[in-house]
């Protein structure tokens, strides 16, 4: 991949909170890129992280927590040195997201048509209102929301048109990225499947790079170019969809993969449940932080942690089973290392 290829280059990303209980690293030293006008899914169960990560390229985890990072570049800038007026800038003109619910993310006193005047001028201060209505009028019609609906409130929207409005105000100011938050985990199945088709049309028509987080794999199937695989705070494998999807690579990928229900008309299968639970970050386990609950484990997973393994066509997996590297003896003597 050429270096112009690439809008975000993330190394060595960690988000740790402080709680009574320690620090507790809802991300910890992940690394990867973004590329541009790609959509790039980030799966996982809930509590893995996947939320952390999306507020973490916004810079918006506030203190206690702290977010450290080898290189966070962004287009070529380093995000990480940003002060508060360059973040102010940052979000909304170079990158912006979609929330779970649109409904507390919305001003509720605010028609549609503030919303996104609000936007523009804030950021274009020389815009004048008229023009700062008239890209609103344009913008929505993109969107398939009719020009009458300007005047409207949050409430008086359903959750698919609610969901509309925010991708506006996601794409008013030309972002590059959108960072969609479980954006359609509000919205009935056939709402849900407009969204999903609306996101790929925006990405072909404006050229946005779409970071789509959700816990629904199959959801993310259907619209990721590339997905990303969280557990447990860290980044377990990436690859081109389609390579992840019919040839998973990774333990817990598989188990997600086997947990989606598959219908046959001749034949019921009962539903997967992956065994066990997700770790507490505060404790997690030693060595491999999947290997409480995976089928595969082996001596080494419980004690010396894997390193992320490159594969074939840019593919990455973080696993003893890919690493040619398996220790045989002197484990512990290699863990105090």
């Amino acid at each position: 991949m050429k270096n112009n290829d690439t809008l975000i280059k993330i190394r060595d990303l960690t988000v740790t909170y402080r709680t009574r209980q320690g620090p507790v690293s809802a991300v910890d030293h992940i690394s990867l890129d973004i590329r541009r006008g790609e959509i790039l899914g980030l799966v996982g169960e809930s509590g893995c992280g996947k939320s952390t990560m999306g507020k973490a390229l916004m810079r918006m985890i506030p203190p206690p927590a702290t977010i450290t990072a080898e290189e966070y570049l962004f287009d070529g800038m380093e995000v990480m040195s940003f002060n508060d007026d360059q973040l102010r800038d940052f979000r909304g003109r170079r990158i912006s997201m979609i929330f779970q619910d649109p409904l507390t993310s919305l001003n509720p006193v605010q028609r549609v048509d503030e919303h996104i005047m609000e936007a523009i001028q804030v950021h274009e201060k020389k815009t004048t209102t008229s023009n700062a209505l008239k890209r609103a009028k344009i913008l929505i019609g993109r969107l398939g929301i009719k020009e009458d609906r300007l005047a409207s409130y949050p409430h008086q929207l359903s959750g698919g048109m609610r969901q509309r409005v925010m991708i506006g105000l996601g794409l008013v100011l030309n972002a590059s990225l959108i960072v969609a938050d479980e954006a359609t985990t509000s919205l009935d199945v056939i709402v849900e499947a407009k969204l999903v088709d609306q996101l790929r049309e925006i990405r072909n028509e404006f050229g946005v790079a779409i970071l789509a987080i959700s816990h629904n794999i199959a959801l993310v199937a259907q619209i990721a170019d590339r997905v990303a695989v969280m557990y447990a705070g860290h980044l377990v494998e990436m690859g081109q969809a389609e390579e992840i999807f019919h040839d998973p690579l990774h333990p817990y990928t598989r188990g997600l993969m086997k947990s989606v229900p598959n219908i046959k008309v001749d034949e019921l299968e009962d539903l997967y449940k992956m065994g066990g639970e997700p770790p507490n970050l505060a404790h997690p386990p030693e060595g491999c932080r999947f290997h409480p609950r995976c089928p595969k484990a082996m001596p080494v997973c419980s004690q010396i942690p894997p390193q992320i393994t490159p594969m074939s066509s840019g593919r990455v997996v973080e696993c003893w089973l890919y690493q040619e590297d398996l220790p045989k003896d002197g484990m512990q003597e290699k863990r105090n290392q």
